[in-house]
């Protein structure tokens, strides 16, 4: 039997408990932690938990429980001794943060609260956001460094975009945007699937008027593979084939379940359905990293991120992109769906329904794809099937708009120059699309046409009269060194030899340059406009908004810009892998407009899928990457009008000059801060340029005379200035 001594004792440590777990209101915590200089970090490694556990008593998201409990409320007892709330301030009454947009939980949601992990209490505000369903009692995001932030809030998509879901002793945790991080009560992943549906509020409001929302995207670990019967990585003939077997025990459970998968099946992308009811949709994405989802040449490092990191990577992205829906490329061409739905609902007059209208909407695509011109038609399309089976088209016979790959021998005078310096086009496929009229429609084919700059199609056109030694500048003429140029019209750079197919923009700079052109037969679109005005917008804002959060500002001076891009990546380098992530969707939207056979089975002649969708659109990818080509070699002409000196290399956005100097100012012409006008100019918006890599001339000439190659492409090395030998991987 305890003597009356240990009872006493017994009681006077229940007493103290009690009086311990009176814990001051989430602010006073942040409060009293900061103002001891503490860090999250240092708190959660006291307690033996976790910094977003923190995080989450800060804001007022969770409340700790034993055996950290006591401990906490010890640790903020002492704070609060030796740092007293200012005079006038009262600890329970948090200021409202400036991204709070919440009204108080309904008193259901409260009620429904477990007893252990009461409500905080909450001041009143005007935006509307109920608070989630989850286990544990929801509240609006906290900020962490570069957050998504909305005005007003959508209840239905409360807890952001997308969720990372893991599992950490036992227990599965989906870390949110914002730093929120909800229980999952979800045993399966059919329960996961209903949960995310019903009560995680994620997702995202639709892009434009007719659009639609979008769905929820889960991100699995390893940790949460395993917890749901999934493999943590792919076998080989799985990763060949793209998925797991239709045999799967947890594709299975998902049948049973009434769920289905896309045709690509369960894969590093897959995504979960019901058929929609009404305007009733049931669909839940998912991203594997571990199955290679996130592209290492696009996303870099981020499948090795903390689940808490990579939601803010991922939150960031679709907050200023969209919720990704595969791939960067994938995504890029979503975006344009999404920007410019095909259809819009309407009122059926005699059910009172609604129904998809008739007609497509203005400026979109449609919902049914179209054929592409036979000149527009990559090789082993059904259109060319009654082609020989080894003929091989010609300029005559096939559209051959791409970047460029250029380079030639460098002359003497730059021999005697020290320095290689590289610049490159900043989002220069975006640049390309800025205001460029394509087509909406089928082509329509016309013989001997009188050439319109304005109207978007393919011509059949002799370009070879073009003379770079003479050419029209603005509205003078001006003669240059036609054998230190490439040529306009061709990938190459060579003057092409007869005719030839080119898109709209190719042909109108012939004329700009002050040549006469004559076509011989075209494939137009009457049905055109500027469908990619939107897309190019609301990439060039994210690019432009990340950007400046590193530092990088537009409209800077050159040299303020020059000093703010160096080492950006380093600044935040979860914000670089969104910024690399932008880039490839820019660059893997366009490509991915003329998207070829994926294995299948697919035979030469035969349908492959890509030309169902509506947006298969060869013309429109060869239209904006002839802009993008043609935007380029303006700027090289003006600038070797204006300085006489002209292009070692150019690769695709990159172009490569001889130098004295190691910096771009040591050879771009400004004046008083001022760049050529139509010029390369130094700055961060789309279509100005930054410093791409600085090497030695006597760097450039060793790297050709080793690899026996005068011509050797020195704009894909001046970055940093390896080399890479295809034959012996040296």
């Amino acid at each position: 039997m305890p003597t009356e001594n240990e009872l006493l004792s017994n009681v006077d440590a229940l007493l103290e408990q009690v009086a311990r777990d009176d814990l001051p209101p989430p602010a006073e915590r942040r409060r009293l932690r900061e103002a001891a200089g503490l860090s999250q970090a240092q708190v959660a490694k006291a307690l033996d938990t976790r910094r977003e556990a923190v995080g989450n008593w800060e804001a007022g998201r969770t409340e700790p429980r034993p055996p950290q409990r006591a401990a906490y409320a010890k640790l903020l007892e002492k704070l609060a001794e030796r740092f007293p709330a200012p005079d006038g301030e009262a600890p329970g009454e948090p200021a409202v943060p400036e991204t709070f947009a919440a009204e108080p939980a309904p008193a259901a949601l409260a009620a429904s609260a477990p007893a252990a992990v009461k409500p905080p209490a909450r001041p009143a505000a005007s935006a509307t956001s109920p608070t989630s369903t989850s286990r544990r009692p929801g509240a609006k995001k906290a900020v962490a460094k570069k957050t998504p932030t909305a005005a007003a809030v959508d209840p239905r998509f409360e807890n952001g975009p997308l969720a990372v879901v893991d599992c950490e002793d036992g227990q599965v945790l989906a870390y949110c945007v914002g730093g929120l991080v909800l229980d999952v009560p979800a045993k399966s992943l059919p329960s996961l699937v209903e949960w995310t549906l019903r009560e995680a509020r994620l997702g995202q409001p639709k892009l434009s008027g007719p659009g639609k929302p979008a769905d929820p995207l889960l991100v699995l670990t390893e940790a949460a593979l395993e917890r749901y019967g999934l493999p943590a990585a792919l076998s080989e003939e799985e990763r060949l084939a793209g998925r797991i077997p239709e045999n799967h025990k947890v594709i299975k459970q998902l049948t049973r379940a009434d769920w289905q998968l896309t045709k690509r099946g369960f894969g590093p992308w897959a995504r979960i359905y019901r058929p929609a009811k009404g305007s009733d949709r049931q669909c839940v994405q998912l991203c594997i990293p571990s199955w290679h989802a996130l592209d290492s040449r696009h996303w870099s490092h981020a499948a090795q991120l903390a689940p808490a990191d990579l939601a803010r990577v991922l939150g960031v992205y679709a907050s200023q992109v969209m919720t990704p829906r595969g791939s960067t490329a994938v995504t890029g061409l979503e975006l344009m769906t999404a920007l410019h739905p095909p259809t819009h609902a309407v009122r059926d007059e005699e059910t009172g329904a609604f129904r998809k209208a008739d007609e497509k909407n203005p400026g979109s695509l449609g919902e049914k794809p179209v054929d592409c011109a036979p000149c527009e038609a990559p090789d082993g399309h059904p259109l060319l099937k009654e082609l020989p089976r080894f003929h091989v088209r010609g300029p005559g016979e096939k559209l051959f708009e791409e970047s460029y790959d250029w380079a030639r021998p460098m002359t003497d005078a730059e021999c005697t120059l020290r320095y290689l310096v590289g610049l490159d086009v900043n989002l220069a496929f975006g640049a390309g699309a800025n205001g460029l009229t394509v087509g909406l429609g089928a082509p329509t084919q016309v013989k001997n046409p009188v050439f319109d700059p304005k109207l978007p199609g393919s011509w059949l056109v002799d370009l070879s009269h073009v003379d770079l030694s003479r050419v029209k500048v603005g509205k003078e003429w001006v003669e240059l060194d036609s054998s230190l140029l490439p040529s306009p019209f061709t990938p190459k750079g060579e003057r092409p030899e007869g005719p030839a197919w080119y898109a709209t923009p190719t042909v109108a700079y012939a004329v700009e340059l002050g040549y006469d052109v004559a076509p011989i037969e075209a494939w137009v679109r009457y049905d055109n406009g500027r469908y990619l005005d939107g897309w190019y917008s609301r990439l060039r804002d994210a690019y432009l908004a990340t950007m400046a959060d590193l530092g990088v500002h537009a409209d800077t001076a050159p040299e303020d810009f020059l000093a703010a891009m160096d080492g950006y990546k380093e600044r935040d380098p979860e914000l670089a892998i969104v910024v690399s992530a932008i880039k490839h969707t820019v660059k893997g939207g366009i490509g991915k407009l003329r998207e070829r056979p994926r294995g299948e089975g697919w035979r030469p002649g035969e349908r492959w899928r890509a030309l169902d969708r509506p947006t298969w659109r060869p013309d429109i990818r060869a239209a904006v990457i002839s802009r993008t080509r043609i935007n380029l070699h303006r700027k090289i002409v003006k600038h070797a009008a204006f300085t006489g000196q002209y292009p070692v290399a150019v690769n695709h956005d990159c172009v490569v000059y001889a130098s004295n100097g190691p910096s771009p100012l040591d050879f771009l012409p400004y004046r008083e801060g001022k760049p050529l006008p139509g010029g390369f100019k130094l700055g961060i918006n789309p279509g100005l340029v930054k410093h791409e890599g600085t090497q030695t001339v006597l760097w450039g000439e060793e790297v050709r005379e080793r690899f026996d190659a005068p011509e050797l492409n020195l704009a894909r090395y001046i970055k940093d200035g390896s080399v890479i030998d295809a034959d012996n991987g040296e």
